[in-house]
């Protein structure tokens, strides 16, 4: 009886948010062409996949920005990057609406961020035969990490470490290549698909543990207040009822964890 309480209630709370008409300030802000663009960065396969039939977007992200469109009744455009770092760096042009992003410090000084959705983690991966052993051991005078230029590790470590050199690379697979040639020690990433690339190459491995939590938000151009305030409430309705981690697990990505509600 409690179990399908519950889930009445997660489908009373889905039918109540979409019920509800977003505030004209709200829409202005989120989609002022009318349209609604989101950014979509398919550099991390957790929040975004090219469909493997029809060559579309899916994932998470796709699903958020969906339903979001829907609240605000308006059309959804899906606007792609390879990386986060090209994600931020297209804020000032005035290219998306809403985005997908990892919170940061140096980020928020252009972007607004609601409260995470979701939360991954950063890991090192490194080649088998590594001395490194814990992710204590890494930070350490003469050794190089590479990571994709401008993501949330990258920004991360920049901070973090005192003794490493990060090398960045223009993509999350060019950081990869740079291990294969030799050019560093290790390669800093998100777990999942660090874990693939393991799977695939058995000279590689990852050391347990991670070096971050990376909590993945909804980001919209700093200054639309309006669209911020709505956005925090769609966020955590999103993971109450229940939307977030199904649109996780019809996308391949069931172990990611949902973030708690925003205190």
């Amino acid at each position: 009886m409690l179990r399908l309480a519950a889930t009445f209630l997660c489908a009373l709370l889905t039918v109540y948010t979409v019920a509800q008409a977003a505030p004209a300030d709200a829409v202005k802000d989120l989609a002022p062409s009318g349209r609604l663009r989101a950014a979509i960065n398919f550099g991390n396969p957790v929040l975004a996949q090219k469909d493997p039939m029809t060559g579309g977007p899916r994932g998470v992200s796709v699903a958020l920005a969906r339903e979001l469109a829907l609240q605000l009744d308006v059309p959804v455009d899906f606007v792609p990057f390879s990386e986060a770092g090209q994600v931020v760096e297209a804020v000032d042009g005035g290219t998306w609406d809403i985005a997908f992003l990892a919170v940061d410090p140096v980020r928020a000084g252009s972007i607004g961020f609601t409260a995470p959705y979701v939360l991954i983690e950063g890991v090192y991966l490194v080649p088998t035969a590594s001395p490194l052993q814990r992710v204590e051991d890494v930070d350490r005078s003469g050794l190089r990490i590479a990571v994709a230029k401008g993501s949330a590790y990258d920004l991360f470590l920049t901070r973090t470490l005192t003794r490493a050199q990060v090398t960045r690379a223009a993509t999350s697979a060019e950081a990869l290549d740079l291990l294969v040639q030799n050019q560093v020690e290790a390669v800093a990433g998100v777990k999942q698909p660090l874990e693939q690339y393991t799977r695939a190459h058995s000279d590689t491995r990852l050391i347990p543990g991670r070096f971050m939590e990376i909590d993945q938000a909804m980001a919209v151009p700093k200054g639309r207040a309006a669209g911020l305030r709505f956005l925090n409430g769609f966020v955590e309705a999103m993971k109450a009822s229940g939307f977030v981690a199904k649109a996780l697990a019809e996308s391949g990505q069931g172990d990611v964890v949902v973030a708690p509600p925003a205190p």
